[in-house]
């Protein structure tokens, strides 16, 4: 039963990591990865929200399986946003790059915090 919520929590995430690159790439082009950031932090924030939600008892073990496991593993991509950093300094835009790690990196970790914050609030 594990593997099939973390197959279904997958097969939302991928599709919708597809979806939301597309849709920001077709608003700001392709100048800067938006669509990798934003998944990013939303998976950030997601994970953030169900972990403040299972220190305070108020998330299943299923729903950290289908949630953090499959949805935001497959929502959320390191090894593009390493490629999209690598791809922006080779193509003459290191301060572009920079940017796009330090953002990540800043962006990520407060919407991580402030999920664990909002279900610290919620359930706490």
């Amino acid at each position: 039963m594990n593997w099939l919520l973390v197959l279904l929590g997958g097969a939302l995430g991928a599709p919708l990591r597809y979806l939301t690159d597309r849709a920001l790439r077709r608003r700001f082009g392709p100048h800067f990865p938006w669509g990798t950031f934003a998944v990013n932090v939303a998976g950030c924030l997601a994970l953030g929200l169900l972990t403040g939600a299972a220190a305070a008892g108020a998330a299943s073990s299923d729903l950290r399986l289908f949630v953090g496991t499959g949805l935001c593993g497959a929502l959320t991509t390191y090894s593009t946003f390493s490629y999209e950093t690598l791809r922006l300094t080779e193509e003459g835009a290191p301060l572009l790059g920079a940017a796009n790690v330090a953002g990540t990196l800043a962006t990520g970790i407060a919407a991580a915090f402030a999920g664990a914050a909002a279900a610290g609030a919620l359930w706490g």
